[in-house]
């Protein structure tokens, strides 16, 4: 005998969840609007698998990503598996191995299931869905102005208000703490600190360059300010280069999306584990998560590459909610010709099975505010 409570067979494990209608229903429609609107620019849609090898997918920028990778064993061949937790390393697999000899710039959309070891907060979502664009070949900043361009649309074709692109260049940073000579312990606390925006811990540990990093942190916010912030400050050589990249990619983004929303963190690098250049977060007001991410990078083989990856579940949650089919319930011996002209119109039909009694009951219970009539969809209380 046990004293264990009975199993529930509705219990799913920690961030996993079932999508019920309509949200189910809400983010298929989102994830087609996205993608059709990434084929409207030319990208060509690839599916990658869920599963590969796990010296495949972890491998490149893939490594960046293994700490957050299910494994398992093939039954088959006996080899690891790795189970996607990003589609970014798999799109720049095919490119180098399945596509290696089309013409550059190769321009290609994903959408698919990723499942991530634990949620970013600790408590979301670990099966998530994502939808993006990857932008392989050229390394210039009319590239990178492109795939934030084509994001600016997505939003604003869900009609999603208040969104901002948050535009940082984690090179930056790094390249900073070379010229200063940092490593070891000295390096690891600094850049804690500048991950907390701690400027006291900074001033005590950034040695002679803790006046320009102090000025940098407090330089965050609309492009413009953070540009002219970056460009009055005396950066070593490679950080030079680096901001006027940054600066360079701002203006072809503006002249590419004018009125967008812009800010600039000039020593931001959390979570940007395998890019290289300028890379973008997208938020949306008052929403807490990140709408998207992506940036600038090196795919395989060394190939430059820029994309961006846009979560639907978190969009869908900004977005006005997508207009759904009206459900029209088809009484049995209606002809069949009648349900076809009502799909066509854009409507939902419900049929029924059989002679059931009362048709505008039976609409009522299974949710149709229309019921067929003589032909033609009418209001079930006027029925």
């Amino acid at each position: 005998m046990t004293d264990d409570p009975p199993f529930n067979p509705a219990l799913l494990p920690a961030g996993f969840v079932d999508r019920l209608p309509p949200e189910a229903e809400a983010e298929a429609a989102g994830v087609e609007t996205l993608m059709r609107v990434f084929a409207a620019h030319g990208y060509d849609r690839v599916t990658p698998p869920l599963l590969e090898f796990e010296e495949t997918l972890l491998s490149g920028s893939g490594a960046a990503v293994a700490d957050q990778t299910f494994r398992l064993m093939d039954p088959d061949t006996r080899r690891m598996m790795a189970l996607r937790p990003d589609m970014t390393p798999q799109i720049a697999r095919i490119a180098a191995t399945r596509l290696p000899d089309v013409p550059r710039p190769l321009r290609l959309a994903y959408a698919g299931p990723c499942v991530l070891m634990a949620a970013n907060r600790g408590d979301g979502d670990r099966q998530i869905s994502q939808a993006g664009v990857e932008l392989i070949g050229p390394d210039r900043p009319e590239a990178d102005a492109e795939i934030i361009a084509i994001a600016a649309e997505c939003l604003a074709t869900l009609r999603v208000q208040g969104v901002s692109f948050d535009l940082t260049m984690p090179a930056l940073t790094t390249a900073l703490l070379d010229a200063g000579g940092f490593d070891g312990h000295v390096r690891g606390t600094l850049m804690r600190a500048l991950d907390r925006k701690d400027a006291a811990a900074v001033a005590r540990h950034g040695g002679a360059l803790a006046d320009v990093l102090i000025r940098l942190l407090h330089a965050a916010g609309p492009a413009h300010g953070a540009l002219a912030e970056l460009a009055a400050v005396d950066l070593p050589p490679q950080a030079r280069a680096l901001s006027v990249r940054l600066a360079a990619t701002v203006a072809a983004i503006e002249a590419r999306v004018p009125g967008i929303r812009l800010t600039v963190d000039p020593v931001e690098f959390r979570g940007w584990q395998y890019h290289t250049g300028v890379c973008v977060s997208v938020y949306a007001a008052g929403q807490r998560e990140e709408l998207g991410r992506g940036g600038r990078y090196l795919s395989n083989d060394d190939e430059p590459a820029c994309g961006l990856t846009l979560r639907p579940d978190i969009i869908l949650r900004a977005a006005p909610p997508l207009p759904s089919r009206t459900r029209v319930f088809v009484p049995w011996g209606t002809a069949t010709e009648v349900g076809a002209a009502l799909r066509a119109a854009g409507y939902a039909t419900v049929s029924a099975l059989g002679h059931d009694g009362d048709a505008r009951a039976q609409a009522a219970l299974l949710s149709c505010p229309l019921v067929v009539v003589d032909g033609k969809p009418v209001p079930v209380d006027e029925a």
